[in-house]
């Protein structure tokens, strides 16, 4: 028998992962997004509660979790009840860590559950990919892939949707390094140019296969050479404050690679072992101190499990 209420989490995630702008993703342990979903008899689906985002609407045509779980309904076509939300954001939006992705990919995930699994894990990365539409104006699956997927997502091809799963070593850590500022993500789209030259698309791709690889065989060396980004770093670095003392301070103390997660302004540093983390956090944090901005920190293995159903919101 089906369930009639359900909670799930969905992580949030990191998207680009540097080199790999639009196309790879990594999910977080410890921070993401929680929703209850209950099963009613009107049709349709309504919100009836959301902690802990300002200014995040309520109007289900313009909530990302339920345009996301819409587009999932309609995909179904054969169901006529409806659904109650209850949100709990623990994303801040604007952070560069998937704030939209997490909401969106909790929705479906859910009501798949509640639905009896009639999607696969791709197929709910599509209807996710809807919310990130209303959130930014453009249909981008970076981040609800590793959002749903969990582990490390690559966004293959968008038509046909190919998302493929990477392996990568246990002993990864990530630092997120969150200075409190917003940088929406339609803003830094908009930064970004419509072409590049062709020597950075190769140098790009060079870096996302040597990235792709050093995952793969647990090369660390490799993965920390495989990180730089030559399209979207050199511009959107310029809207995070004190970003490059930041990266050559994480790597100063021993991070693998350092760059902006996301569109920004969070700053993630990956690391071997959790010790090097501690260190890369401290570094960070000691530039950020002679300023008068404001920084959190969350540190983290891989979480490899994605959105999951959880016993009760946190």
């Amino acid at each position: 028998m089906m369930p009639d209420r359900i909670n799930v989490f969905a992580p949030a995630s990191v998207a680009n992962v540097g080199c790999g702008y639009d196309v790879l993703g990594f999910a977080l342990e410890g921070l993401g997004d929680f929703l209850t979903i209950e099963r009613v008899g009107a049709r349709g689906l309504e919100i009836v509660e959301i902690l802990g985002g300002a200014d995040i609407p309520m109007d289900p045509l313009k909530n990302v979790s339920t345009v996301a779980g819409n587009a999932l309904l309609q995909a179904l076509g054969t169901y006529t009840g409806g659904f109650r939300f209850k949100i709990r954001k623990m994303v801040k939006a604007g952070s560069g860590l998937g704030s939209s992705a997490s909401s969106s990919s909790a929705g479906v995930f859910g009501l798949n559950e509640l639905l009896g699994k009639p999607f696969n894990k791709t197929q709910l990365v599509q209807f996710a990919g809807e919310g990130e539409r209303v959130a930014s104006g453009k249909v981008h699956y970076d981040n609800v892939a590793a959002s749903i997927f969990g582990g490390f997502t690559l966004v293959r091809s968008t038509d046909p949707l190919d998302i493929v799963e990477l392996n990568f070593p246990d002993e990864l850590h990530v630092v997120i390094a969150h200075p409190q500022v917003e940088v929406k993500t339609s803003d830094a789209k908009r930064m970004l140019k419509d072409e590049v030259s062709l020597s950075n698309a190769i140098t790009q791709w060079a870096n996302l296969s040597g990235l792709t690889v050093g995952l793969l065989k647990g090369d660390f060396d490799l993965i920390g050479r495989s990180m730089s980004d030559v399209i979207a770093e050199p511009a959107r670095s310029l809207l995070i404050p004190f970003y490059q003392e930041a990266k050559a301070a994480a790597l100063n103390a021993g991070a693998l690679g350092s760059n902006i997660a996301g569109s920004g302004p969070s700053i993630f540093c990956l690391c071997k072992g959790e010790k090097v983390a501690q260190r890369v956090r401290q570094a960070v944090e000691l530039v950020y101190s002679e300023s008068s901005l404001d920084i959190h920190f969350h540190i983290s293995k891989i979480n490899p499990r994605g959105a999951e159903i959880v016993k009760d919101l946190k």
